[in-house]
C-alpha cells in the first residue's frame, strides 16, 4: 500500500485548463501535469527510490481531469530519511512556474482560446533549461538557475543536448 499526496494540477497561483470550460481540455490538463512535474522535478530534484511523481486521474461529473501527485511506497517514509525529506520538499507543491524557471505551457488571456508555444514536454523543459542557463563565464546569473538547471539537465537528458545545441548554433 502507498500514501499518495495532491499537489494540484498546476502551481497553485496559476490559470490552469477548466474541465467542462476550455477547449481541448484533456490534451491541454495532461500538458499542464507534465510540466508541473518537471517544475517540481526542476525546483526539489528527482523523487528518491521509494516515492514518485505520478498523474493521478480523478473523475469528475464534467469527466476526467488529472493532477500530479507523489506517491509514497509503504514503509519507505520510516526506512529512508529522503522519502521524508523530499515529501516533505513538494508536500505543497509550488506556487507559480516561475519558481522553477519555466514559462506557463499555456497562456489563458482575456477569453480566447488557450494559446500553446510548445506542445512537447521536451521541448518546454528545453526552455527552460535554456532560461536558466550560465553565462558563458559559466556563473548562474541568479543562484537558484543553477539548482534549477542541474536538476532538469540530470533528469532530461535529452532535453538538456537540445538546449546545448540551441545555444551552439545561436549567433554570438
Amino acid at each position: 500500500m502507498s500514501n499518495i499526496i495532491d499537489l494540484g494540477g498546476t502551481p497553485a497561483n496559476e490559470d490552469c485548463a477548466q474541465i467542462g470550460h476550455t477547449p481541448d481540455f484533456e490534451r491541454l490538463n495532461r500538458l499542464e501535469v507534465a510540466t508541473y512535474r518537471a517544475a517540481v522535478i526542476a525546483r526539489c530534484g528527482p523523487p528518491p527510490d521509494g516515492c514518485a511523481l505520478i498523474s493521478i486521474t480523478n473523475r469528475h461529473d464534467f469527466g476526467i481531469y488529472r493532477t500530479l501527485g507523489l506517491r509514497i511506497d509503504a514503509g519507505a517514509f520510516r526506512r529512508d530519511p529522503s522519502v521524508a525529506a523530499y515529501a516533505e520538499a513538494v508536500q505543497d507543491g509550488l506556487g507559480s512556474w516561475v519558481e522553477a524557471g519555466f514559462a506557463p505551457p499555456v497562456r489563458y488571456d482575456d477569453g480566447r482560446a488557450p494559446a500553446v508555444d510548445r506542445d512537447r514536454i521536451d521541448d518546454i523543459v528545453t526552455g527552460a533549461l535554456i532560461a536558466t542557463r550560465p553565462d558563458p563565464s559559466g556563473r548562474f546569473p541568479v543562484p537558484d538557475f543553477e539548482i534549477l538547471h542541474r536538476n532538469l539537465a540530470a533528469a532530461y537528458p535529452a532535453s538538456a543536448e537540445a538546449a546545448r545545441t540551441f545555444l551552439q548554433e545561436m549567433p554570438a
